[in-house]
Parts: structure tokens; C-alpha cells; sequence
């Protein structure tokens, strides 16, 4: 199956050919690493490369304490020879960047264009690094953040943040002052909090969502991918083998789903994704709680859903509980007054999770509309 027909997955104006990334990692993940991998990757974020004279001077000490670091003289020249190398590659572009201020990502960008993407590194814990006001200062110092995602979206590139879990004292606020500032990813490292944390920050967001930490078969995939991720990322266990088996994994459920990153039903602990696969407001049950918390009235969501599956093919639905596909559960919930209804319709169960997945996007777009974006009663992220 073409890659975007099976995840219609796309970052920085490219097809993201399977949602698995490769993080960076200081003095090791470089272009050479890239493309030893580049079978089985979508997209990579090199480094952290350190771009200004406080976070080098941070590098060297971590050198001097035994950690690996990137050396060299010239950062643009550096990274200029670094992302040539990822050309033809197949492989989406990122570059993980470590500054002191905005002026130096700025710097940095100006010079490579935007065929890459700009990952500010609010991750480092390492206290040179943090010293130097970049890596995780960044996370309790969110106006300097936010003032380098707006100084690099000035120049109209693609910003991806990589976070820390934990480390400011809400990740709901800080994933809406990272999206309300206009970053388009939020590369999160989940430390030891699993999916809670990463439905959290995708029920306060409508950005793309990486997911990190201890990602390293399907079965952990699949549980980020149903709460909330677009992709997966690795790190220390990024070898040839463990990316195979999970890039060939993910296409089959893929292809079999029609669904990859579908999430679990409400009810079940879904994300605001999930509303899609609600049924009718009309008895008690998490979605009447759900909706309250995002500031919409069971009448307002029941309106809306049957306003987007207008002149759609989940319109229809006769032999379903509420007379209409809009309000059927995911294909993985048998129910055979659904599949009647498919069935007369002519639709299988995978084009139907495709157009479920429409409905979804349509819904989350509402949602995080501009209308209520400035609204902080829409979500408060803790679905």
C-alpha cells in the first residue's frame, strides 16, 4: 500500500512513509546513523547539536565529564553538511537544536531553509546544559520557549518542542502555551507516567504528537498510537532489528484496520479522538463528563456530529441503535446492527474506520477551532 494511503501521515509538506522516528542523541544520531536506518524510519531528528557560544561552552563541559557530544567549529556549516546528507534519503528531516536564546535557533534557520524541521530541545537535563538557560530551563522558563517557537515560526519553518514529562508542574498548560505560541509538534519523553500523560497532553492540543521512552515492540506502540500519538520515536534501542519488527508491524495492523493510530473508545479511556465512536447523549455514561469538561452541550455535540456526517457514507444507517453510522462504535466492537447497515451500504469494516477517522478529524477541528482556542474552558486536558 502507498504510504500515505496507509497512515495519511504527513509533517513538513512530505509523506512520513511509517510513524516511527528516530530521536536524537548527542554525539551520536547524525546523518551516517540516519540512513543506516533509513529502511524502516519515517522521519529522524539529528543531535542535540549545541548552536551558540553558552550551550558549546555547556557541550565541553559534558565532553569533559565523559558524555558524547558533537564537536565542531562552525554550527550552520555543520548542520548544513548533516541535512545535505539526508537528502534522497526517504527519511523526513529534523534537527534537534540546543540555544541560548531565540536569536540563535533564528540564526540557525535562516541559513538551512525550511526543508527540515526545527526541534527546540527543552529535554537536556544535564545541568550545564540547563545552566546555559536551554534543555529542560525551557520547561519552567515558557516565556523564552515561546518566544523561540515565535521567533522560528517567523520565518515560516515547521517547530517541533521535545519535552521532558514531569518536569513543569502542568503538561496540560504547557502543551496549549506550545500550540497557542505555534509550534506544530510536541515530541514528548513520557519518563515513567505511560499513557495518562500522553492522553493528557492530546486532549489539550490539536498538534502532532510524538511519543518517546521505552517504545520498543507493537504492543507498547499500540497503546501510545490508540491514546493520542501520530508517531513513535527511539532512542537507545533503535537498531535495524527492533525497527523492522515494528515498522513491519504497524503496516499490517494498518492495513488490516484501516486505522493505525485509531484510539480506544471512550469509555474505555479513549482520548477526545474517541468521541467519533460515541453513541447518542442520551443516558449516563463518560461522555456526558467528557463533554462537559470541553464546554459543549450534549445538544451542541449531537447537532455537530449529524452536521459532519452529512451527504457522507456514515449518514445512512437504518438498522443501527440511532438510525444513523455517526453514532456506531470501532470495527473492533462487534455489533452486528452496524454491520447490516454496512453491509447494505457497501462498506467494509476498514473503509468504514477511514471515514470514522474523518468524522474524528472533523470533531477534534471544532474542538481546537480558533473560536475556542483562547478559551481555556474547551479542555482542560484532563479526559
Amino acid at each position: 500500500m502507498d504510504p500515505y494511503d496507509r497512515y495519511e501521515l504527513m509533517v513538513n509538506e512530505r509523506v512520513v512513509k511509517t510513524p516511527v522516528a528516530l530521536s536524537s542523541m548527542a554525539g551520536i544520531v547524525d546523518a551516517d546513523y540516519c540512513i543506516e536506518r533509513k529502511e524502516h524510519v519515517g522521519m529522524a531528528f539529528i543531535g542535540g547539536y549545541s548552536i551558540d557560544e553558552p550551550t558549546i561552552n555547556a557541550s565541553a563541559v559534558l565532553l569533559e565529564e565523559g558524555r558524547k557530544e558533537f564537536v565542531y567549529d562552525d554550527p550552520v556549516a555543520e548542520l548544513k553538511a548533516q541535512t545535505d546528507k539526508l537528502n534522497g534519503s526517504g527519511i523526513v528531516p529534523g534537527v534537534n537544536l540546543r540555544g541560548s536564546s531565540p536569536e540563535s535557533f533564528v540564526h540557525i534557520a535562516s541559513a538551512l531553509g525550511k526543508d527540515v524541521i526545527y526541534e527546540i530541545d527543552a529535554h537536556c537535563r544535564q545541568e550545564a546544559m540547563i545552566s546555559a538557560c536551554s534543555g529542560e530551563y525551557l520547561l519552567n522558563n515558557t516565556d523564552q520557549l515561546c518566544d523561540t517557537i515565535r521567533a522560528l515560526k517567523s520565518l515560516g519553518v515547521t517547530v517541533s518542542v521535545k519535552i521532558r514529562a514531569g518536569v513543569n508542574p502542568d503538561d496540560s498548560e504547557l502543551s496549549k502555551l506550545i500550540w497557542k505560541a505555534g509550534a506544530d509538534i510536541i515530541h514528548v519523553d513520557l519518563m515513567d507516567f505511560g499513557v495518562g500523560k500522553l492522553k493528557q497532553i492530546r486532549n489539550s492540543c490539536p498538534l502532532i504528537l510524538i511519543a518517546n521512552n521505552s517504545i520498543n515492540d507493537f504492543p507498547a506502540a499500540k497503546d501510545m498510537f490508540q491514546h493520542g500519538a501520530d508517531l513513535i520515536s527511539l532512542a537507545r534501542r533503535a537498531d535495524s532489528e527492533t525497527l523492522k519488527n515494528l515498522d513491519n508491524a504497524i503496516a499490517k495492523y494498518a492495513d488490516e484496520t484501516g486505522w493505525y493510530n485509531a484510539p480506544k473508545q471512550l469509555c474505555r479511556g479513549g482520548d477526545l479522538r474517541s468521541l467519533t465512536f460515541c453513541c447518542m447523549p442520551v443516558k449516563q455514561c463518560p461522555l456526558l463528563p467528557a463533554l462537559k469538561r470541553i464546554g459543549m452541550t450534549a445538544r451542541e455535540y449531537h447537532d455537530l456530529k449529524l452536521s459532519l456526517v452529512k451527504n457522507t457514507p456514515l449518514e445512512d444507517g437504518d438498522t443501527t441503535c440511532f438510525g444513523s453510522l455517526a453514532w456506531c462504535c470501532k470495527s473492533s466492537t462487534p455489533c452486528m446492527f452496524r454491520d447490516i447497515s454496512l453491509k447494505k451500504a457497501g462498506i467494509n469494516l476498514f473503509d468504514y474506520m477511514g471515514y470514522k477517522h474523518r468524522l474524528s478529524e472533523k470533531i477534534m477541528k471544532e474542538i481546537f477551532s480558533e473560536r475556542g482556542s483562547d478559551d481555556d474552558s474547551k479542555t482542560d486536558g484532563k479526559l
